[in-house]
């Protein structure tokens, strides 16, 4: 699935308020140097990993100054080793100087994410179940790190709570049970959206079954526990989606693929990862 970078209308917002926390009432040490000119630079891999973000970091430098130029070395995606050049830009000195941290920024904690997301789906790379990303992101940065998720081979899960139901144990007991929520929400919800009910027992797989979900989600199961789970579904409708979630390290992803669930989702490749380092550098003429 490619990934999709977000359009400049939902980008310059947020490149706004990056800029306007890091620069405040102006840039004290570029202000005081009072540059003229202009300059080359370029941004070069401390480790490796896997490039994300290089469209942002670009739109960042033009939003400060529409005539930069920034032309990436490697494509989205790409894996690099520690002292790859990735980057390359031209403009004012002022410009480079002052979108440098803000740009490296996200570049960075969205190859950092990338990275970790490759690591996961590398994994089961063989196998038919997908790795999917969900909603613990960071506030602000949603659309940009589920992109980074996409950029290392994840699907995204629902963007928002508008995307898709997903019926999760509070709302099973604020309903008064899995049926009720679910005969609740279907006199409501518009097509074509789908609705998804968080399991964590074959009771309530069987409830979720009968009840008429169109996904069913494994929660904190067992291996053995999906097995039974899976073969259970399988049996009484083999069109309905499974997702196991809960719990999902490198170290279990793929006996949980082999259980034959659809898609894993797991948070860690967004909450654990670390970020790439890199660093800008600017070219003596």
């Amino acid at each position: 699935m490619k990934a999709i970078i977000p359009p400049n209308i939902i980008l310059d917002p947020l490149i706004g308020s990056w800029l306007h926390e890091d620069l405040g009432r102006g840039d004290r040490t570029t202000g005081g140097l009072n540059l003229q000119g202009r300059g080359k630079a370029i941004w070069v891999v401390k480790e490796t990993g896997v490039i994300a973000g290089l469209p942002m970091a670009a739109r960042v430098f033009q939003v400060l100054d529409e005539q930069m130029s920034f032309i990436p070395r490697v494509k989205e995606g790409e894996k690099c080793e520690s002292g790859e050049i990735i980057a390359q830009m031209e403009g004012l000195l002022e410009t480079l100087l002052m979108g440098e941290r803000v740009a490296l920024n996200i570049a960075m904690r969205l190859s950092g994410i990338a990275t970790l997301t490759r690591q996961y789906t590398e994994v089961i790379a063989d196998l038919p179940t997908q790795l999917v990303d969900t909603r613990k992101t960071t506030p602000g940065l949603r659309i940009i790190e589920k992109y980074a998720t996409q950029i290392g081979g994840a699907i995204n899960h629902r963007m928002g709570l508008d995307d898709a139901v997903m019926i999760k144990d509070n709302h099973i007991q604020a309903a008064g049970g899995i049926e009720a929520a679910i005969a609740q929400i279907r006199q409501t919800i518009p097509y074509p959206l789908s609705i998804e009910v968080e399991t964590t027992n074959l009771q309530e797989v069987e409830q979720a079954l009968l009840s008429g979900a169109d996904i069913i989600m494994l929660d904190n199961m067992t291996v053995d526990q999906m097995h039974e789970a899976v073969e259970f579904i399988h049996q009484h409708n083999d069109k309905i989606k499974i997702e196991a979630s809960g719990n999902i390290t490198l170290t279990n992803l793929r006996s949980v693929a082999l259980t034959g669930v659809d898609y894993i989702s797991t948070s860690a490749p967004i909450t654990r990862s670390s970020w790439l380092d890199l660093s800008m550098k600017i070219l003596e003429e």
